[in-house]
Parts: C-alpha cells; structure tokens; sequence
C-alpha cells in the first residue's frame, strides 16, 4: 500500500495497488484499505531534519493498526510543517514506510549594490518575515522580500531602483539567495502647485509643509524628495494652518502626484476647498461641573468675537478635562459642539462637560530599578495610594523622580484596574543610568613641585538615594583627605543631613 500527498503527483510505480492507492487520494475517493498491524516504522528521506519529527506527526505507532484513515492523517500532517516537498507513505510486508523529500533551506541571504541601507539591518528584517539563513526556502516568501525591498526604496523616492534575485542551488539541498540591486537616481519633486487657494498665496502655503523644492540644504534634510508619509503629514499641517485663521469647513479634496517617463522629476498638485472664514458668535458650556462652572470657563482660550481657532478650542477642552482630572475625575470627556450660521458667517460652540465617574489610585508601582530602592522613587511621588486621582500631583510626581538625576527616562502610565470603572494604577517605570563622577587633576610649581588631586563622588550610593564623596590633594604646602556623605532624607518631611570627616595639613609658607 502506497498513500501520496495531493500536493506532489508521483510517477507510477510497478504495483497495482500503489498506483490505485494514489489515484483514489489524488481523486478524492474513499478507498479501503486492509488494515494491518504495524511491527516497524521506517523513515527514508531525511537529510537536515531528524526522524524523530516524522515519528511525532505520526498518528500510528509500533503494535498499532495501521489504516487509510492514518495514513491521510500522516500526509496530511507531514505537509502541514513546511518542511517536505513530497511526502509517501507505503508499506512492505508489515513494515510502514515513510519517504519524504524535504524543501530546500536557505543557506544565506545576501544583497550587492545596497548604499541607501544599512545590509545587517536589511538582512534582520527579512529574517522577520520568513527569508533568513536556515530558514525553509519559500518562494512566495522571496517574492514577497523582493516587493519590500521595492516597497522602501520607493518610499526614499527612487523610484528608478531596479531588483533581481537569483536563487543558487548548492550542496545538502540548500539555496544561496542573493538580491541585486540596481537603486537608480533619486526622484526630485520639481513642482507644489496649490489649486482653489484664494485666501493665502502658493507660496505662504509652500512655507507651512515639509516638502521642498531642490534647494542649497535639500541634499542633506531630503525634503525634495517624496514620500506618501511626508505628503499626508503635510496636508494635516495645511488644515491645521486653516482652522487656526477661522477657515472651518476648509478641506483638502484630492491631491495628484505624478512622475516623469524617466522617473526623475516629480509633481505635485494639491486641491483645496477654503470654504469660509468664521468668527465666533457664543460660547457656552454645558454639563456637570460641580459648581465650577466660572472656573472652567475661564480656562477657555478662544472668546467670543475671535476669529476661530482650532488650536486655541483644543487648548481650552484639554485644559477644562485636566482640571477635572485634578479633582479626581481622570477620563472626563469634554467635546465642543460647533453650530454654523453660513449666511453670517459666524461659529457658536457648546461645550459638553462629563466628568464621568471619579476614581481613586488603588496601587502605585515602580518597575526598572535594578538598582535604586522602591522607597528612593517612591518617597519622591505626592500622589498616594487609595486617595482620589489627582492629575496635577501625578504629573508633579514624574518630574520628582525624573529630576533625581538617578535616570535617564522616566515614563508614567495610569490603566485602569480591571473589573472595575472607578479605579487606576499608576505604573511608573524607570531606566537607571550611571551617577558616579570621577576627577583627576595634576600640578607643578616650584613651591610645591609635583601635586596630585582627585574625587569620587557617588550620587546614588549602593541605590540608597545617598551622595558619597571623597576629596583628595597632595600639595606639599596644603593637604587634603575629606571623605562626605549627604542624606536627603534625613527626616520624612526632606530635611536632609551632611557628615564631613576630613584631615587638612598646611605647611606656612
């Protein structure tokens, strides 16, 4: 009996049975097979992989039936890893034997006329995506490597860049894989043509984005050359530009970018829709308060009779949602409703206020400290646990902590607890950088010929928040060993404390 995988036809062979087995496989037929019971398993075919990764896709074991069923299961299965190309199962006698034919491996990844990227990099991230050294050759996958290469050429604007990969076959069933690359000249942008501007003039719009012409310092900043990132950050920018001068309904309806049959030169045009420039006529707001309501109008910035400005109203709703969360209420929302009058041109806005539910610190935790104690970071923190959320004493904490000077980053997060809609954690985590300071100095006069003189100072002694020095000179006319130590936090309230032991020779003159 001979079952084959429907993946890889098999040349007929001499036995009758073996070509109706794969026929009915192939075909998609049930076909019975007499079961037998297996007395040994033998596994042929296998040059990298170990016969134990046959043996443990096996459905069937020494002493067990062996039947149709399984022996699809065990193709089937075989397949499924990746690793075969081919997979038969036959038997003789009541021996079951197992033939595979595995896939070529990849025995290394090159590139040749690589300048725009750093090749380790490159070799790193298509490793990432399946085509690497010892990884199973894959077509598809190489490819696949082959249009993100493209794919980020393009996106530094050399769009003339040429790619051809060639797969090498070499010894023990490996491939060498090598991409050349031809990446051509970089593509300019020529012209930013502005189309339906009326209020600002091509060139004022020119100065608000990051795409450039050719210029004295483009071939540095490389702000000619195009990138889809760079054209939708700067329509983002050119909107912002209109709303903050009361444009409001300003859009940008399409852009269209297009590039000369020598891929060198590249244009682009931009049309926009200014719509027209509002003043604000009311601004009210509206909501649970708490009877703060003179307080947080005043936190707006955009008055009524301004112009409009999106920025300012961004300003001011942010502003009023981080009051809020100083008295406890960290995920209040707070929404500006605008409310047009075309016909006068005017803009009325209300402001939604929902505080939402207050909520309490339940739990403060510091992570990254592999050196200094919890109690150092944690003495620092004016937030504390089980009282009411305070967003200002949070932010206070952070920059306590961060002017320590015992860190080089310091980052806060505050997730809510799970289960729960009134509580938060705050999550503060830290990465430590080196705080020791050494000097060393030397002299030469006549008085005191040759002198020497050092210091060691540890600002955070063994993570204890202590400052350690030590002050040596070796001046014949004037001596000095000072050994000093400073704790901060003497007392809990930060009154902190100094020793100075110190033995000073002077020689008179």
């Amino acid at each position: 009996m001979k079952l084959h995988s429907e993946h890889s036809p098999l040349s007929i062979l001499p036995r009758r049975l073996i070509a109706a087995a794969a026929f009915a496989l192939c075909s998609g037929q049930v076909m019975a097979v007499q079961p037998f019971v297996v007395k040994d398993i033998r596994i042929e075919g296998v040059q990298r992989t170990e016969a134990g990764t046959v043996f443990s896709y096996l459905p069937v074991r020494v002493g067990e039936a062996f039947t149709d069923e399984k022996g699809t299961a065990a193709i089937k299965a075989l397949y499924a890893t990746g690793f075969y190309k081919d997979v038969r199962v036959e038997a003789e006698g009541d021996v079951l034997v197992v033939l595979v034919e595995e896939r070529p491996s990849n025995a290394g990844v090159d590139f040749s006329g690589i300048k725009e990227f750093d090749k380790d990099q490159l070799t790193k991230a298509l490793k990432e995506i399946g085509v690497g050294e010892s990884r199973i050759f894959d077509r598809a996958q190489v490819d696949r490597a082959e249009q993100e290469l493209k794919k980020q050429y393009l996106s530094r604007g050399l769009y003339g860049m040429k790619v051809t990969t060639t797969v090498t076959p070499i010894e023990r069933n490996r491939v060498n894989v090598t991409f050349a690359v031809d990446e051509g000249e970089v593509a300019r942008i020529k012209e930013i043509r502005f189309v339906g501007n009326k209020a600002f003039s091509d060139g004022a719009l020119r100065d608000q984005i990051k795409l450039r012409l050719p210029g004295w310092f483009t071939w540095y900043t490389k702000a000619d050359q195009y990138s889809k990132e760079k054209l939708s950050g700067d329509i983002e920018t050119l909107r912002s530009y209109y709303l903050n001068r009361g444009y409001i309904e300003m859009q940008v309806e399409s852009t269209q970018v297009s590039i000369t049959p020598d891929k060198k030169d590249i244009y682009i045009t931009v049309n926009i829709n200014e719509g027209e420039k509002y003043t604000v006529s009311d601004i009210k707001l509206e909501g649970e308060m708490f009877g703060r309501n003179d307080e947080l109008a005043s936190l707006m910035e955009l008055k009524k009779g301004d112009v409009f400005n999106g920025e300012k109203l961004n300003n001011s709703t942010k502003k009023i949602s981080e009051r809020l969360g100083n008295f406890g209420y960290a995920f209040a929302n707070v929404n500006a409703n605008p409310e047009l009058n075309r016909e006068k041109k005017e803009v009325a806005f209300t402001v939604l206020v929902d505080p939402g539910k207050r909520v309490y610190v339940r739990h403060i935790n510091v992570a990254g400290n592999t050196k200094t104690r919890d109690e150092v970071v944690r003495r620092e923190f004016r937030q504390f646990e089980d009282s009411w959320y305070d967003g200002s004493k949070i932010k206070l904490s952070r920059d306590r902590v961060d002017r320590l000077g015992y860190f080089k980053d310091v980052a806060i997060e505050t997730p809510e607890v799970p289960n729960t809609s009134d509580q938060v954690n705050i999550n503060m985590s830290v990465t430590e950088k080196p705080t020791g300071n050494i000097q060393v100095g030397a002299g030469f006069s006549q008085t005191d010929k040759l002198s020497l003189s050092g210091s060691i100072q540890q600002q955070n002694a063994f993570g204890s928040g202590n400052t350690i020095g030590l002050d040596i000179n070796t001046s014949s006319y004037s001596r000095v060993i000072a050994l000093s130590q400073t704790n901060p936090y003497f007392t809990d309230d930060g009154i902190s404390r100094t020793y100075d032991l110190y033995l000073r020779t002077v020689r008179p003159s």
